[in-house]
C-alpha cells in the first residue's frame, strides 16, 4: 500500500479560484463543483493561497449583517495553502490528515504548480481498493 501515490487518486479537475473573483462568484463555484474548498492561483497557475466553505460562510454572514455586497477571494482566503508534491504515499497522506486540518490538498510540482487537488473521501477510497484488492488476494 506504500506503492500508492496521491497521484493515481488526485482530483484533475479542481475546483480553483483567483484573488479578484468575488466571493460570491466563488460561492456559485463551490456549490457547482460540489467541493469543500480548493486552490487560489495566479496567472501562472500557481498555489498563492486556499479558499474553503467556511471561509465564504463567514464572510457571507459578514456581509449580510453590514449589508456589504462585495468582498474578494483575497480578502477571505488563506494565504497559506498547505500543499503535497504527486508521488507522496497515501499513507502517509493519510497520517498527516488525521493530525493537519486540511481537508482537501492541493498538488503541486516543484514550481508550485497546481497539478490536481486530493481530499480524504479520495484517500478512504484508495485505502478501501487496497484492501479489498488485498482480500481477494488473500482468499484465492
Amino acid at each position: 500500500m506504500e506503492s500508492l501515490n496521491v497521484r493515481d487518486y488526485m482530483n484533475v479537475r479542481p475546483v480553483t479560484f483567483t484573488l479578484d473573483m468575488t466571493v460570491a462568484n466563488a460561492v456559485e463555484r463551490l456549490l457547482q463543483s460540489k467541493q469543500t474548498g480548493g486552490p487560489v492561483i495566479d496567472e501562472q497557475n500557481k498555489v498563492i493561497g486556499f479558499l474553503s466553505e467556511q471561509d465564504c460562510l463567514v464572510r457571507m454572514i459578514e456581509s449580510s449583517y453590514y449589508r456589504e455586497q462585495v468582498a474578494h477571494v483575497k480578502d477571505v482566503m488563506r494565504p497559506e495553502a498547505i500543499s503535497v508534491k504527486p508521488n507522496m504515499s497515501i499513507i502517509e497522506l493519510a497520517q498527516r490528515m488525521m493530525t493537519e486540518k486540511p481537508k482537501v490538498y492541493p498538488i503541486v510540482d516543484d514550481e508550485g504548480v497546481l497539478l490536481g487537488t486530493i481530499n480524504r473521501s479520495a484517500l478512504l477510497h484508495a485505502i478501501d481498493l487496497q484492501l479489498h484488492d488485498g482480500y481477494a488476494k488473500g482468499a484465492k
